[in-house]
């Protein structure tokens, strides 16, 4: 399949400046993909776009992963209100955690490119700034922009020249890259297009040469209707202190059979003819969630490591009756800790629901008792009693509690 195709089979396919996307196909490019360092991890929001990059670099493009050091201490402009500012000090932490998630979460290789536009912001000065960047926009152009008419036009919350001023800044990341590497194209998601313009922009204007931008759909979670996104409040991590790997596992299992086609295809590297075997087998009956189950430990495994898709799948297995928490390796526990809330062996059963929140009471607690709606290691349990062991108490179907 050739790169065109297959942008357009997974549903990488927003606006972009070519003028067909089979120009793609002519020949290896150098792209760069960027974020800002909002945060101190990606979510997968970042991770679609960067599984689009992925399939650029399986066909022969050369990636350049940039970190804004610089822009990040503006923020990106948004639709509504004005970014609060992040302090040094955390902007410079969350570049680093950055960095080294881009790389390793895109399997890319060692030498691969992750920059920071500090490394050249940090020795421009204003004025030259000005005269160089200021001149080659005009005010109309800049107006026009769709986040600023949000900003200014009629019950906006208006803007500060700070952020007015970010799609210059990121302008000229794109022309500072075609200078320094040869950096012809950029890979956004759809609500960056505009800003990758002003590169074009200026790329034309000021080195007579084309560049173009390429962006791919934000993907909706199919839930909520909503996108990903921290902005959304339903941000999920790459980083597993943030999104336990466990809950980042079952993320994907809860979703929905009309899901699973376009997260297969965002989300994995299957072919079109494996996720048509790969849906058929899950047809044959939906009840068995094949599909979410293989959704589930690929992601997982392509984020996190084999060895940690094999725990969460191991631990969903005993939480649903399929073996014992003694089972589990002391990792595995761990895992486990992070994502239930937690007591320590010794205490009575009914404090212990009382305590991780399975009851909001003593006297709720002993209502759950008498309806048979506590097990303990898989076992029913119908009267208070001490909790002496390793154990994992479930309420209902999916309330769960760990004792260790």
């Amino acid at each position: 399949m050739k790169l065109s195709e297959e942008l357009q089979w997974r549903g990488f396919v927003a606006e972009h400046t070519l003028d067909q996307i089979s120009d793609l196909d002519k020949g290896p490019r150098n792209f760069y993909w960027g974020t800002d360092p909002s945060a101190d991890s990606l979510h997968i929001g970042h991770l679609a776009a960067l599984m689009m990059c992925a399939c650029f670099v399986r066909h022969g493009y050369t990636p350049y992963y940039l970190v804004g050091g610089a822009t990040g201490q503006i923020g990106d402009p948004k639709d509504t209100v004005e970014r609060d500012l992040k302090g040094l000090d955390e902007i410079a932490k969350n570049k680093v955690a950055l960095a080294s998630q881009i790389v390793r979460v895109t399997h890319s290789p060692a030498d691969t490119k992750v920059l920071d536009n500090l490394d050249w912001f940090g020795e421009i000065k204003f004025l030259p700034f000005l005269r160089e960047i200021g001149k080659a926009f005009s005010m109309t152009q800049l107006l026009d922009r769709q986040f600023v008419q949000a900003r200014i036009g009629e019950g906006g919350s208006g803007i500060s020249y700070a952020e007015f001023s970010y799609t210059l800044i990121q302008g000229y990341d794109f022309l500072h890259l075609f200078r320094e590497h040869n950096v012809d194209l950029q890979l956004c998601g759809a609500d960056q297009y505009g800003n990758c313009t002003s590169g074009i922009h200026l790329i034309r204007r000021l080195e007579n040469a084309k560049a173009d931008a390429y962006s791919c759909p934000l993907i909706i979670d199919k839930v909520t209707g909503r996108k990903f996104g921290k902005s959304e409040g339903n941000a999920v991590w790459l980083d597993s202190n943030k999104t336990s790997i466990f809950d980042f596992y079952q993320f994907w299992l809860n979703q929905s059979d009309d899901a699973l086609e376009d997260y297969f295809k965002y989300y994995t590297v299957v072919t079109p003819e494996e996720l048509n075997e790969i849906i058929a087998k899950h047809n044959e009956n939906p009840g068995a969630r094949y599909g979410q189950r293989l959704l589930a430990y690929k992601i997982t495994e392509f984020v996190h490591g084999t060895a940690a898709a094999d725990s969460a799948q191991k631990i969903t297995t005993i939480l649903f009756g399929e073996g014992q928490i003694s089972d589990l390796s002391a990792d595995e526990i761990e895992l486990l800790a992070k994502s239930f809330p937690t007591a320590a062996k010794g205490a009575q059963l009914l404090d212990i629901l009382v305590e991780t929140g399975l009851a909001s009471s003593k006297g709720e607690g002993r209502k759950f008792l008498e309806g048979n709606a506590i097990s303990v290691n898989g076992a029913k349990i119908t009267a208070d009693q001490p909790i002496n062991e390793l154990a994992l108490i479930k309420r209902g179907k999916n309330k769960f509690a760990l004792v260790k």
